[in-house]
């Protein structure tokens, strides 16, 4: 039986910081709320949940991203006295 709360669940998204072995932190990944648990499951702990529950994956790629490929700001130009 298809729940609503299944349903939900599964157009989730999840961003993650990705365990890499010899680094203290990993890059971040976003994967579905489905593939979460059962990432969580195999390997419980070993990656570390940023936030679960975001509705959709462009939303989810750009929390992964942070400010990276953002535009650098433009400066104002100063002018001359």
């Amino acid at each position: 039986m298809n729940t609503f709360r299944q349903s939900q669940r599964s157009n989730a998204w999840v961003v993650y910081q990705a365990a890499v072995k010899g680094h203290p932190t990993g890059p971040n990944a976003v994967c579905d709320q489905a593939a979460w648990e059962a990432l969580e499951a195999s390997a419980p702990g070993h990656n570390r949940l940023i936030r679960a529950g975001i509705p959709s994956e462009g939303e989810a790629e750009r929390l992964a991203r942070g400010n990276s490929g953002d535009s650098v700001p433009r400066g104002t130009r100063a002018t001359a006295a």
